[in-house]
């Protein structure tokens, strides 16, 4: 038994529950935090080490063996990202300390953010679709609350859309899991590979996966992403970032293991289908994030032009696309943590959000703006920063597979990137200031210094690709053979 493989998502569950009883003692909430995450990034480090050495790793609670217990299956992907998940929550927490405010830390906000990794984690982690969509619910109830944290109008107005848009796509889930089980008579992901190989992905299981994908993509944002731009710009700072860096990866996430494991067998239908929505998602999301001039609004939609790219590779589905995919995933976490920190930064100094209203940043507060400038770079794929590396793997899957066109519109999606960020950088930056020094707002340190952790990882992740790369080419070569995971979960030891 691999007990260790549940504990990312049981560290930060009892860390929630506890924290609940210390709602009066912030500096102990905060402490307590500061050491639940770094726990949770220690034992990922183990298990992604552990499983270099051992292979895919799996917990049967209760010692009911697959396919009829509940198990969480632990392979290179989801741990690569639940690591991920530990280094961007701990530097938001440092960002938090300084930047969330007495009233919202009264108001339960550091359990509600572990509860919403323990959602996160246990998606990841877990081996049947049934548990997936519990994990799905728990963080979906987290960010409810997170979202509507200080009830201002706007972040009411935007959590009716949210909220809504969720509990039909949860509806959506329950349907599919329904029809799933009556058709097949299992819900363990790897029984369920073996099932739909035996006896074919016929019209009906075809249909099955249709609903999947429209489930998934309402939770990522591919295609489906109007509700987005509005709830990820509505709530404080450090929870947009949460969100941004965090909840679209976990429907991303899941779409890579439900249509690499279980449903591979139609990709003329499927996959040509997310092919289509992927490049209608890079096309929507660079058309708006030129349209906004409010600097919150125009980092929402580069969350989605980047949904679009990372499942380029899961539409090309080779392996060296799958690597792509992979290494932009863990950067996009981490980059679009660092934008939505900056961007709330830059409203918190000026009072504003419009791009027009900013001017001369720059000069007030240099090392801001040259990380945005490094953020900027690291999104438009410029070596030796971690965006390149994937950028390069998935454009080289989509050449091998022949989706030239899908490659033309993803790497002219980078160029849009760098061009709705050029207008911040310009408009805001650079230019005369606009604050004199009676109305100079001081940038505190708690919330300057996980900007900079931000920015050297994405330096390290570029220059350091090298020694990811056996862990990101083990996740890979799982994905492009699901016997791998089959093998693990229904004939290996647990």
């Amino acid at each position: 038994m691999n007990n260790i493989v549940v504990m990312p998502m049981v560290v930060p569950l009892l860390t929630g529950i506890l924290l609940v009883f210390l709602r009066s003692q912030v500096k102990i909430q905060q402490l307590l935090s500061i050491f639940s995450i770094i726990t949770t990034a220690v034992i990922s480090v183990y298990i992604l080490n552990l499983i270099q050495e051992d292979g895919v790793l799996r917990i049967d609670f209760g010692g009911w063996m697959p396919p009829y217990g509940i198990s969480f299956v632990a392979d290179s992907f989801s741990v690569l990202l639940v690591l991920t998940t530990a280094i961007v929550t701990g530097i938001l927490l440092i960002y938090a300390f300084s930047s969330i405010g007495r009233a919202h830390e009264n108001m339960f906000f550091y359990p509600f953010v572990f509860f919403l990794i323990a959602g996160v984690n246990g998606s990841f982690l877990t081996g049947d679709l049934f548990n997936l969509f519990v994990c799905f619910e728990v963080m979906l109830l987290s960010s409810y609350v997170l979202i509507t944290l200080g009830g201002r109008k706007v972040q009411l107005v935007e959590s009716i859309k949210y909220i809504s848009i969720n509990v039909l796509s949860s509806w959506f889930f329950l349907v599919g899991i329904a029809y799933l089980y009556g058709t097949v008579g299992t819900l363990n992901m790897a029984h369920l590979s073996v099932r739909i190989a035996e006896v074919g992905q016929g019209p009906l299981l075809t249909v099955i996966s249709i609903i999947f994908l429209l489930v998934f993509s309402l939770k990522s944002g591919l295609l489906l992403y109007f509700w987005l731009p509005g709830s990820y710009s509505a709530p404080p700072t450090v929870v947009a970032a949460l969100f941004g860096a965090l909840l679209t990866k976990v429907g991303i996430y899941a779409m890579f293991r439900v249509f690499t494991l279980i449903f591979y067998h139609e990709q003329g239908v499927t996959h040509l289908l997310i092919g289509i929505m992927a490049a209608l998602t890079m096309i929507g999301g660079s058309i708006g994030a030129i349209a906004y001039n409010d600097v919150r609004q125009i980092v929402s939609y580069n969350v989605v032009i980047a949904v679009g790219f990372i499942l380029v590779g899961l539409a090309v589905s080779t392996e060296i696309a799958f690597q792509g995919s992979i290494y932009y995933l863990i950067h996009d976490m981490i980059i679009k943590a660092l934008l939505f920190l900056i961007a709330g930064t830059m409203v918190y100094l000026t009072g504003t959000a419009r791009i027009e209203q900013m001017s001369g940043l720059i000069r007030n507060y240099p090392l801001l703006g040259w990380l945005f400038f490094i953020t900027m770079l690291s999104l438009a794929g410029i070596p030796p920063l971690s965006g390149f590396i994937g950028k390069v793997y998935v454009g080289q899957g989509a050449i091998e597979a022949g989706s030239y066109l899908l490659l033309a519109i993803a790497f002219l999606s980078s160029i849009f990137v760098l061009y709705s960020l050029l207008r911040i950088f310009m408009n805001c930056f650079w230019g005369e200031t606009i604050i004199n020094e009676d109305d100079d707002v001081p940038l505190k340190k708690g919330m300057l210094i996980p900007l900079v952790l931000f920015g050297i990882l994405t330096i390290v992740l570029g220059i350091g690709a090298e020694g990811l790369a056996p862990y990101v080419t083990d996740a890979a070569r799982t994905l492009a053979n699901p016997e791998i995971y089959i093998d693990a979960v229904l004939n290996g030891e647990g």
